[in-house]
């Protein structure tokens, strides 16, 4: 093999050698590490190599939080990452929580990012308040009339709660519920539109942001509007209800009249019936009393003078009908 080539290949691997080498001792993090009076170990880098968590990601928070006056170690940061945890995200909290005077341990920190909150996001929550709008919530006070009111919530996060703390959801309930409540105990709605404040003391007074992730510091009325008169309305559809009902029994009522009716008038045509069959049994009894001996003909002829006379006194107490005048 010619010399020259030799040399290019012992080149070449040398520094391949090298990079490799630099690579499983990152001389480079040890010393700036040094520089930064972090006390790191070269042989500590190498196993973190080998443990898969990058070196340099563990240098930098090191030097990051001990700049900043925290003491956390180098086991501690492997460990949240290893956790799969958010190193950086976590550093930034408890700088800014240190900063801004508010109790916040490594520990907590690493226990709020593990359960999925953005913890530096709820430290800035913690130090500049969020104000949140309520969607319209409508309530009916006791005189009928529907108001519909929007509020503002002002909250901070409450660090020791962000683990298990409800969220904004409950909070929005929560007030909403308490509106309605103060709304519905008005006596009238002008009650409530000359003293909005009234629905911020009263909600306020209930502990609302209890077991929740944040603290309410103010519930602030941002409007109020008169809706719909919905005690009227109730009354009208009340009132429409009750007529349908009368009506019902109205009619009730006419049907039984009108069966009533009918059943008189079939008995009448069954009574006139029956007398019409007795009157045809009178010629038959006549005539068998004619035969018998019971009856004379001057006996007849006094019974069809009788009955002459009677038919003739019942015309005259009649009426005179219209046509019979004019005629």
């Amino acid at each position: 093999m010619d010399p020259s080539l030799s040399i290019v290949f012992i080149i070449i691997g040398s520094v391949i050698a090298l990079f490799f080498l630099l690579y499983i001792l990152p001389v480079n993090l040890w010393f700036t590490a040094q520089l930064s009076g972090v006390k790191v170990n070269l042989l500590n880098l190498v196993l973190m190599r080998l443990r898969r968590v990058p070196p340099s990601l563990v240098v930098n928070a090191m030097i990051t939080s001990t700049k900043a006056g925290l003491n956390i170690t180098s086991n501690d940061i492997e460990t949240h990452y290893l956790a799969g945890g958010h190193v950086n995200n976590v550093i930034k909290a408890l700088i800014s929580a240190d900063k801004a005077n508010i109790p916040l341990d490594f520990k907590l920190a690493t226990a709020i990012d593990l359960a999925g909150r953005d913890v530096f996001e709820a430290v800035q929550l913690s130090v500049n308040p969020r104000v949140i709008n309520t969607p319209p919530v409508a309530a009916v006070a006791k005189d009928g009339i529907q108001l519909i009111a929007k509020a503002r919530v002002t909250v901070r996060a409450n660090i020791n709660q962000l683990v298990g703390g409800a969220g904004e959801e409950t909070i929005l309930a929560r007030v909403g519920e308490g509106i309605v409540t103060t709304i519905g105990s008005a006596v009238t709605h002008k009650e409530v539109l000359e003293n909005p404040d009234k629905i911020s003391k009263v909600v306020l007074s209930k502990g609302l942001d209890s077991g929740t992730a944040f603290e309410i510091l103010s519930i602030d009325i941002a409007d109020i509007d008169i809706g719909d008169n919905i005690g009227a309305k109730l009354q009208t559809d009340q009132a429409e209800a009750d007529l349908k009902v009368a009506n019902a029994k109205a009619e009730e009522r006419r049907a039984i009249a009108v069966a009533y009716e009918q059943e008189m008038i079939a008995k009448a045509q069954d009574a006139r019936a029956k007398v019409i069959e007795a009157e045809s049994q009178i010629p038959l009894a006549i005539a068998e009393s004619f035969r018998s001996g019971n009856l004379g003909i001057m006996d007849y002829y006094k019974m069809q003078n009788i009955q002459a006379d009677t038919d003739m006194r019942e015309s005259i107490s009649k009426p005179k009908s219209n046509s019979g005048d004019q005629k």
